[in-house]
């Protein structure tokens, strides 16, 4: 069945109507770049690992970090980003602003100021952006040193910097403002539970045996047990160059350059046998230094 259309005002209006569909429907297709885009950063720290999942704003010539800036102005709760307020999540305990934080994820607020930022850990994982934030739900509030950046970051960046084994810093920056925010644990006593644990097993291997050397040896210092232990590895397994490299290296430490000697020497004729290089170059290097 076919309609005739007599009115010309209609048939215009009946083509200009499905233009625009076509032209809303081929908009909806097209796929641009976020403004602010999306980043998830994961970091392993001690014995668990943390992430930050944040959005990147751009300053784009706005002012910022000022009393009443176009962008976070000063004494005001900040989102720290863009679009929903940034989440910070721990696989094992961190210690942040004095206050142990438990596993689990958490909203990253921030309130920037001239001198010092507080810091808001808040459980408000809902919340989108700053509306709905409660202080009721902070989990932790306190405060760290602005610094000036050398140069301007001219795109909103979190990162983790000063990775050591205990200790981390959690870096904030835009602009010329940089701010670190100090985060630790404890592994140290764990790890000696779990040295300890394996070392009272009824017949400890030569893994047990390295694991105490290198915990004495390069967490708590005990160069003597150390040296025990490491000593018991090369017995538990005698054609283990790398134990007896790590040997070495436990006897230069206790001044006995004799018996570092003849540990690395023990180490280039079995590493040679086993064709490392690597582990010859070391033991070589090590002998040149006593």
């Amino acid at each position: 069945m076919f309609v005739t259309i007599k009115n010309e005002t209609s048939m215009k209006k009946i083509i200009l109507m499905a233009a625009l569909a076509c032209s809303i429907s081929g908009f909806a297709q097209v796929r641009m770049p976020a403004p602010s885009p999306l980043q998830k950063l994961t970091q392993e720290f001690g014995l668990g690992s943390i992430e930050v999942t944040y959005s990147r704003p751009v300053l784009k010539g706005r002012s910022l970090f000022k009393d009443n800036s176009d962008l976070a102005p000063l004494g005001k709760l900040w989102r720290t980003g863009a679009n929903a307020a940034t989440r910070i999540s721990f696989t094992d305990r961190v210690m942040m602003g004095g206050k142990l934080l438990d596993t689990g994820a958490y909203v990253l607020y921030t309130i920037p100021g001239k001198e010092y930022w507080e810091i808001i850990i808040n459980k408000g994982l809902k919340n989108s952006g700053t509306d709905g934030y409660k202080e009721s739900e902070d989990v932790n509030r306190f405060k760290v040193k602005a610094e000036k950046n050398g140069t301007s970051v001219e795109t909103f960046t979190i990162q983790f910097d000063n990775i050591l084994p205990e200790s981390c810093d959690l870096v904030i920056m835009w602009g010329t403002t940089l701010v670190k925010v100090p985060m630790s644990v404890n592994v140290k006593d764990r790890i000696r539970a779990q040295v300890e644990k394996a070392l009272s097993a009824e017949t400890p291997n030569a893994g047990a045996y390295q694991a105490a050397a290198n915990f004495y040896f390069e967490w708590d210092k005990d160069l003597s047990k150390a040296l025990v232990n490491a000593t018991k590895a090369t017995q538990a397994n005698p054609k283990a160059f790398w134990l007896f490299l790590l040997q070495a290296r436990i006897e230069q430490g206790l001044g006995d350059k004799t018996a570092a000697k003849t540990s690395a020497e023990k180490c280039i004729a079995l590493a040679t046998e086993a064709k490392n290089d690597d582990y010859v170059r070391m033991a070589t290097d090590l002998i040149k230094k006593l």
